[in-house]
């Protein structure tokens, strides 16, 4: 049993307070649609953490896990929302700003979880136990910090689940949200048995040609607005025909949008049957894209959230850039947007 730490003083102790309430339930750990390695990671890491301690327990998504992230998952039970009976089971959510980050099925099954554990600057605390920390980089950091703090084993997947997490949630330890902590704890994760070199092999070198057609149409559509502080890329359905690329070939590919010199903010907007889908990065947290999102009921972080919205393109493009425009004229004055 490892060492207790001090780490999250003032979430330890609800955390065990939680841990209590599910002694002898059956768990459904939760993550959020087209999860990415922070959700992954983070579900498979509580959902082991909790068996180790005689919990039963299962990690649920709306979702399939991405074909990068399949090596995380090992043994642990792993089931689609379709696949998965709700009845007698309690749920926690990881990595779920809001509510509805599961799906629509799943928050109606589960009315009133009972833990959410996260890490968004938005989360709206909306279980009994609400393990909140916005200033945390990843929900991987909070787990492995709250693992650490109560002495709970990790064993060596879920160490991997956990640095995965927090190296993809840090853009491989290179934004804002790096701290001391986040290295501290990366190092003790390695030393109980996460692998880097594994971890950069399963992530980065293993693109699919589908996926690099897509960025190719992505780079394609660059449009600068706001006096070229703002980049947008677009996709709409016929860039994944075409392409043959899946949902989870636009992962990171905002970053791109991101990376050009004098632009503040990067955007991805994917205009599908379903709706409108963005995605914004801004390269530092006074640009708070998390406050444009909210304005289309999305959310995230001050330098990396979402949005979803059933507005027509032609209405919703206006308003962001209006928005977006809003946002800039703030920062530039001095005043909170």
């Amino acid at each position: 049993m490892p060492e207790e730490t001090n780490l999250y003083p003032d979430l330890a102790g609800p955390f065990r307070s939680l841990l209590e309430k599910l002694q002898g339930r059956q768990v459904a750990v939760l993550g959020h649609a087209r999860p990415d390695g922070d959700c992954i990671g983070s579900q498979v890491a509580l959902c082991r953490v909790l068996r180790s301690q005689g919990i039963e327990a299962t990690c649920v998504n709306p979702d399939p896990v991405p074909r990068r992230l399949e090596f995380l998952v090992g043994d642990t039970p792993f089931v689609r929302a379709a696949d998965f009976r709700t009845e007698a089971k309690v749920a926690v959510f990881v990595d779920c700003a809001d509510h509805g980050r599961s799906g629509a099925g799943l928050r109606e099954a589960f009315p009133e979880p009972v833990g959410n554990i996260d890490h968004h600057v938005s989360n709206t605390r909306y279980a009994q136990s609400n393990l909140i920390d916005s200033q945390s980089s990843a929900t991987g950091e909070i787990l492995a910090g709250l693992f650490l703090d109560t002495g709970l084993p990790i064993d060596a997947l879920s160490a991997q689940g956990l640095y995965v997490g927090i190296a993809t949630d840090t853009g491989q330890f290179c934004y804002p949200s790096t701290s001391r902590r986040v290295f501290e704890l990366s190092a003790q994760l390695l030393e109980l048995g996460a692998s880097p070199a594994a971890a950069t092999n399963e992530l980065y070198e293993r693109e699919s040609f589908n996926k690099l057609e897509l960025l190719g149409r992505f780079l394609e559509s660059f449009r600068l607005e706001c006096e070229d502080r703002v980049c947008i890329g677009f996709l709409d359905q016929k860039a994944f025909d075409d392409s043959g690329a899946s949902d989870e070939d636009t992962e990171g590919l905002v970053d791109y949008a991101r990376s050009i010199e004098g632009v503040d903010v990067g955007v991805l907007i994917e205009d599908r049957p379903k709706g409108i889908k963005a995605s914004l990065r801004s390269k530092k947290p006074v640009y708070r894209v998390d406050q444009v999102a909210k304005v289309f009921s999305g959310g995230g972080h001050a330098c990396a959230a979402g949005l979803n919205t059933d507005l027509s393109f032609d209405e919703f493009y206006p308003k962001f850039i209006r928005v977006v425009r809003e946002l800039l004229a703030a920062v530039d004055s001095g005043v909170d947007f």
